[in-house]
Order: structure tokens, then sequence, then C-alpha cells
């Protein structure tokens, strides 16, 4: 993590929320919070910052919030509502033209973001709750993860549909594709964790998943999140057990555990740009930051009043 860059007028971007109603946002190397913003509605289940960095968006019960990173505004910016119940997703197209939310209503929706029409442009429904969505680096297929255990692979051009479900009678908590569209894996409520090799998902052609691996019991309780490292090195798993894996991808073998004393739950995690980090959000009310070489904790990022399960990140230079 480097220390300048350019659009945002902070280098890097570290936002923590949860629970507690409140969004914080922190100067990563030093710990300090520089800013609380209230989200008084309800708690923030989601975060992610816009591609040209100006833009906090906090997905909660029923709504979208989006927040100015670079001004003192205390209040959101841009209000998306009309989704029945939580939000438990958010991402965004990488030029900004529109971003992609899950939720418990059954749906996944795409938003126009250069509309002045706030209402969301398209939906696909499905027949359980949605708990993730991830969009393919190609842009065009969002990949959903619901509680049915059942995986859909949209694809935005055709508006045609796949689905594939791994694992009857589980929920799919969490689905990451990494950057070279190499690998895509998902983990589920039993501590699972799927692995899957793309080929195709260029011009025309639809993403094929080939089964690459399963790690059985990648932990012992529910596995919260799954991540690829922005090299595609490396595969982080985060837990109800209180851990996070780090797993190879050239093999898929477990490379070390993170271990906090009084860690509890492990909800979200981010990677540096130079994959040597990660942070992490969960149920002890902080969020940390990890070397992984070393596996230990270099900075702890406190101040909340409940759990941390939702965290934003941005690195100097990412892209």
């Amino acid at each position: 993590m480097t220390a300048e860059t350019e659009g945002s007028s902070e280098p890097v971007i570290l936002a923590t929320a949860g629970y507690d109603h409140a969004i914080k946002f922190w100067q990563a190397h030093s710990g300090i919070c520089h800013r609380t913003v209230q989200h008084p509605d309800s708690q923030v289940n989601a975060m992610q910052i816009t591609p040209d960095r100006q833009l906090l968006a906090a997905a909660g019960y029923q709504h979208i919030r989006m927040y100015d990173i670079n001004s003192s505004n205390p209040s959101a910016v841009v209000n998306y509502d009309g989704v029945s119940k939580n939000v438990t997703a958010v991402g965004f197209h990488e030029d900004g033209k529109w971003m992609f939310t899950g939720g418990e209503d059954c749906s996944a929706r795409i938003w126009d973001l250069r509309s002045h029409n706030l209402q969301c442009q398209r939906v696909f429904q499905v027949n359980a709750p949605v708990n993730c969505v991830c969009l393919h680096p190609n842009q065009g297929e969002l990949i959903v993860g619901d509680q049915s255990g059942a995986i859909h692979m949209w694809d935005l051009k055709t508006d045609h549909n796949e689905q594939l479900i791994p694992e009857p009678d589980t929920s799919i908590l969490s689905i990451s594709i990494d950057r070279e569209a190499s690998y895509m894996a998902a983990v589920n409520n039993q501590g699972n964790c799927y692995v899957w090799s793309l080929t195709g998902g260029t011009k025309d052609d639809p993403t094929m998943l080939h089964p690459r691996t399963k790690i059985p019991k990648a932990h012992k309780r529910a596995a919260l999140k799954c991540l690829f490292s922005p090299d595609s090195c490396f595969l982080a798993t985060t837990s109800a057990d209180t851990t996070v894996n780090i797993w190879q991808t050239a093999d898929f073998s477990l490379k070390k555990t993170l271990k906090e004393t009084n860690q509890r739950w492990v909800w979200d995690c981010a990677f540096s740009e130079d994959s040597q980090y990660l942070i992490t959000a969960s149920s002890d009310n902080m969020a940390r930051l990890w070397n992984l070489d070393q596996g230990e904790v270099v900075r702890e990022y406190s101040g909340h009043q409940k759990a941390v399960v939702a965290l934003a990140f941005r690195d100097a230079h990412a892209v």
C-alpha cells in the first residue's frame, strides 16, 4: 500500500460498517478513524467503492445509500430504494455505468447510475433469497448465489441464465472470480469451498464452468466470504469458526490460517493491491490488517460499538 494516487484525495480508502449504524473511514496505515457517518435506518450488510473512488455504496434494509468519500457531508448524497427486504450484495461495472445488487427479495438488480431515475432498470428473479452477487471480469455476466444452494449465471447481453447446485440443501454465502477469469470459487454454510476453472466468457461465448476442486470442510463452521487475491495466487475464505484461511491457487493447498484470540466470526475481507496484506471485518467490533507472509496482525481498527460485517477497500494505484 503506497502513498499516492489520483482521483480520491485519500490515497488508500478503507471504510467499515456493521450493526452499530455507523460507517467509519480509516487511515489504513495508522489505524486512525478520520470520519464517521451515520447510517441510521438499518445495519449495513455490504459496501463497495465506485470505480472513480468518489462514492461509497452501503447496502442495508430496503435501500442502498451512496456517501461522498471526499467531503465531510454526513448524509447520503443518493438513495436507492424500492427493494422489499435486506440488500445483501452491491458492486459496480468497471466503468461506473451501473450498479448491481442482490437481496433477500430473491432478486439481483441492475441500476443505471447515469440515469436521474433512481429505479432499478433490470431484475433477475430467483426462487430463494440472494446472499451474494459477483460480476465476471468481462463485465457481461452476473453470478448469483442463493439460500437454496443454487448458483445462477446471468448473461446480461442475452438475458439467458444457467444454474448449478454444487451441494443441495446448503446456502451459497459468497462467490468470487479472479481477475484473470481463470477460477471461480463459492463457499457455503457447511464450510465447504468449491472451485471451478473457467473457459469462454469472451465476445459471444458464454462462460463455461469446469469443476477444479472441492475443499471439504475448508472451515469447521459456515464459510462467510471467499475472495481471490489481485495476483490470482491466493484464495481467502473467512468463517464463523473465527478464522481466515489462505489457499494457494496453484494446487489449492492451505498456505496460512489467520487467527486472533478475540476475533469471533469473520464476515468480510479485502486484499491489498500487491496481494501481500488482507483486511478483515469481524464480530468482535474490529477490523484488522494482516501480513499474509507472517500470518500476523499488523494493525487493528477499533471504534465500532457492535459487530463489523462489511468493509470497502481501495488501495493506491488499484485498477
